[in-house]
């Protein structure tokens, strides 16, 4: 079933329950005008939504239905025959409910004697009594029923006995305490334990008849555990609902002008991370608005827009969040950092000026740390952001900061999903094993004195040099004073925290396990390195290791590969005067090599064969939720015929292309040197990479052939995108139907729940190019909204579009008069769409 259909359902069951409940209640109190609103506004966004959705009976029943409950509006006197014909018409519309549930399409049929009752009532006219319920035919396909005599017609709808209703959508789902979502957590948790000391006595009896039956069991736990995680899942826009409010309090007091913009509010991860990521999310956002926007007049003066942006971004990468954070502001002031730093005592003036520009933007997180000439409110105490360092770390998570002077700050969260249940690689340091947490693993190197990598040193510091790189090196042994290293044989274990690459020597690698994270005692809580504790499958209690807090030991060790790594950049620049390129060499059809600058490729993929489509002779993947085509470099290059199909992914703007090769051969850094130029098409010409002449591929020749407004989509999407629209609409359900709508044809969209939150929205941002609102909401509708909008100087010249159920000659008038432009249908797509368009020509025209 569509999933619009399905919310649709649901969201109209539970309307329908409630407008059966509100209705005895106004019987007894018909001069109750809230609940005559309620009423009115449910039957009201019932019909608007059956006429977007194309359900014409539905739509003609419950307008009919609208109609006289807008004459209670206008003061007719409620009678017990007029509650029961509209209850009679409810029942109509939970019969045609189920068998749009049941067929997914109205059923056939019509309701004229029902809308004649209520259109005769309606005109207060003499009303015969109401019509019994009339049986709606649910379609059975392709199912011969025997014939008989007679045939008894169903129950309505309200008569049905439950069993007959329990599969409805509005029985899918229910409310559960927290309490017990995490009581089932700890029990999975345990669960896994139980499953995982199971598996590990079959590992030691190979024969055992318990191996199907456990790996069965494993499957079932490992299904459980990821549903269960399922339901603890919140979207991360719940952390973000209160910093709007936040950067409109700090634009008051600070006299600043800043736009909040979000971005991937809908990305989900573990509630428990979810609560203890909102207060470090809070301190960032007043950290962006207090010290990297600028004042208005500053900004001007930079040349820069007299408001300021605060971007906040939320994605999944990987098994984690990253949650980006930056503004447009003035960026960090390094030297009055590095002022504080001294004037602190935390470093001297020589350390400092060993340090990089990004090692001493980090001093802002040490405690008691702060730039700002005064006390205030907001800041100057010294706390902020070296909580949010410490609470980031407490969840495994890490804070990476880059900052350009005068373009601004970009903070990067990355946090784990979840905090229950991780996978962990088991290694051995010393005799004793420790879990090290999977997503902080890059790879792993076998290290030995006659291999290809060996463990160097540099001023007695151990570096490995890998694929051309000095990696710093910590001995796990040695952090934790399990003896001293014999040899320099062992496994290097390359980790990342932040933008921070470093290696930890093992002794041994064991395997990788879904490990259940334990509280650590008290007494090993101030051990930087250890993050938790452990149960293994053979009932032994192990360390978890903190990756960040073995970052924070490398200390020499990292200084001096990044010294000796820039001393070799410096010899390689002044050996010579031209820059080298990443390049990522292939080969395709012939043996000879090919190769592209590594920047342009996004990915590398390798496609399973099957999962190739061919269409209109062209060959198709279905990629990322997108149809991505394949294009062959030649006519020798071809694709494989069963196996995986190695891919060169190029993406841009949300498209993406590939290039079909036979095998990836190398990444090498060279300078591109073109000595022999090439005139055949998609070919740049011949270099030397390597030691092999090698082809150099023109990827721009391709990009057209995949899409051929590839080049030109940029800028269309670029002026499509300066448009903003504020959709305002009482109905969350006609909400996300409007709002991809309208994004869709290219523009900025921001919804609003009321006439009052609009108002919020067009005064904190007073740069909307247009606002569509339904005149029917209430408390304020949409003629007073109109009419506030108008009394703003900001906002009096935007364009306004009504949406109506019903547009009547009165309506549009009253609407000319407070300053509408145009009036659509609330079921008319196209035509809303039309009407945001023309209103965006006559602007680009004024302009």
């Amino acid at each position: 079933m569509d999933d619009l259909l399905r919310e649709f359902l649901t969201e109209t069951n539970e309307s329908l329950n409630l407008v059966d409940a509100e209705l005895v209640r106004f019987e007894q109190e018909p001069n109750n005008g809230a609940i005559l609103g309620n009423i009115f506004r449910l039957v009201h966004t019932i019909k608007g939504t059956c006429g977007f959705l194309a359900l014409p009976r539905l739509e003609t029943l419950t307008h009919a239905a609208e109609t006289l409950m807008g004459k209670f509006r206008d003061g007719m006197p409620v009678t017990a025959g007029a509650v029961t014909l509209i209850l009679s018409t409810i029942d109509r519309i939970k019969s045609i409910l189920d068998a749009i549930e049941k067929n997914e399409q109205e059923p056939e049929g019509g309701d004229g004697d029902l809308i004649d009752q209520l259109g005769r009532m309606a005109r207060g006219e003499a009303a015969a009594p109401p019509p019994a319920a009339v049986p709606v035919e649910l379609k059975k396909p392709e199912t011969p029923e025997p014939s008989e005599p007679a045939e008894k017609p169903d129950k309505p709808a309200a008569e049905r006995p439950e069993e007959d209703r329990g599969d409805r959508l509005a029985n899918h789902s229910i409310r559960v305490n927290v309490d017990t979502l995490d009581h089932l957590m700890t029990t999975v948790s345990e669960l896994v334990l139980t499953r995982n000391q199971l598996l590990e006595i079959v590992r030691r009896h190979e024969d055992s008849d318990f191996k199907v039956p456990l790996q069965r069991l494993s499957n079932v736990t490992a299904e459980l555990q990821e549903g269960v995680m399922k339901t603890r899942m919140q979207p991360i826009g719940n952390a973000w609902q209160k910093l709007p409010r936040v950067v409109r309090d700090l634009c008051a007091e600070l006299g600043k002008d800043i736009e909040l913009a979000m971005r991937g509010a809908d990305t989900e991860l573990d509630r428990q991370v979810l609560d203890l990521v909102k207060d470090p999310l809070t301190h960032l956002v007043r950290n962006c608005a207090d010290h990297g926007i600028e004042a208005p007049a500053e900004r001007i003066a930079a040349g820069k827009p007299a408001k300021g942006t605060i971007r906040l971004s939320a994605w999944h990468e990987g098994g984690h969040i990253i949650i980006e954070i930056s503004d447009n502001g003035r960026g960090l002031d390094l030297d009055r950092i590095k002022a504080k730093v001294v004037e602190k005592g935390l470093a001297s003036e020589a350390q400092l000026a060993a340090k990089s520009e990004a090692e001493i933007s980090n001093f802002i997180f040490a405690p008691g740390f702060t730039t700002a000439a005064k006390v205030t409110s907001i800041s100057g105490r010294g706390v902020g952001m070296d909580v949010v360092r410490s609470n980031i770390e407490q969840i495994g998570g890490t804070v990476d900061l880059k900052s350009v002077s005068g373009a601004g700050t970009t903070f990067t969260i990355k946090i784990p999903l979840t905090l229950a249940i991780v996978s962990a690689l088991i290694v051995e340091a010393g005799g004793e094993r420790f879990a090290i947490p999977q997503l902080a693993v890059l790879e792993l190197v076998r290290a030995g004195n006659n291999g290809e990598h060996r463990i160097e040193h540099i001023k007695d510091a151990p570096v490995l040099r890998l694929r051309n790189k000095l990696l710093p090196l910590v001995r796990l042994k040695e952090v934790f004073r399990l003896g001293a290293c014999d040899n320099e044989n062992g496994f290097v274990v390359v980790m990342q925290v932040g933008s921070q690459v470093f290696g930890v020597v093992v002794d041994g690698v064991f395997h990788t396990e879904e490990i259940v994270i334990k509280p650590m005692s008290s007494k090993l809580r101030h051990i930087p390195v250890f993050s938790g504790t452990t149960i293994l499958g053979d009932g032994s209690v192990i360390m978890i290791i903190d990756p960040n807090g073995v970052a924070q030991a490398l200390g020499r060790a990292a200084a001096a590969a990044a010294h000796a790594e820039n001393s070799e950049l410096q010899s390689r620049e002044e050996e010579s005067d031209e820059d080298t390129v990443s390049l990522l060499v292939f080969r395709a059809g012939s043996q000879q090599p090919k190769a592209v600058p590594l920047s342009l490729v996004t990915r590398l993929e390798e496609i399973d064969c099957r999962k190739i489509e061919i269409s209109d002779g062209r060959h198709l993947v279905q990629y990322r939720d997108q149809l991505m085509p394949l294009l062959r470099i030649d006519a020798e290059t071809s694709l494989k015929k069963e196996g995986a199909q190695p891919i060169l992914v190029f993406s841009d703007q949300g498209r993406s292309m590939g290039l079909v090769a036979d095998e990836i051969i190398d990444i090498v850094e060279e300078r591109l040197d073109i000595e022999v130029s090439s005139d055949r098409p998609g070919l740049l010409g011949y270099a030397v990479i390597k030691g092999a002449t090698t082809e150099i591929v023109d990827v721009g020749h391709f990009l057209p052939q995949a899409f051929e407004d590839w080049f030109r989509r940029r800028d269309l999407k670029a002026a499509r995108q300066t448009r903003s629209v504020l959709l305002v609409d009482d109905s969350a359900f006609f909400r996300e139907l409007l709002a991809p709508l309208i994004k869709a044809a290219g523009y900025r969209v921001v919804a609003a729940a009321s006439a009052a939150d609009a108002l919020a929205a067009l005064k904190s941002d007073a740069r909307f190019d247009l606002i569509v609102t339904d005149i029917d909401m209430p408390v304020m509708d949409g003629f007073a909204l109109a009419e506030a909008v108008r009394a703003m100087p900001a906002t009096a010249a935007v364009p306004i579009i009504a949406l109506a159920t019903m547009v009547s000659a009165e309506t549009v008038e009253r609407g000319r008069a407070v300053g509408f432009h145009d009036f659509v249908a609330k079921f008319d797509r196209a035509g809303l769409v039309a009407a945001i368009k023309e209103q965006g020509a006559d602007l680009d025209r004024a302009a």
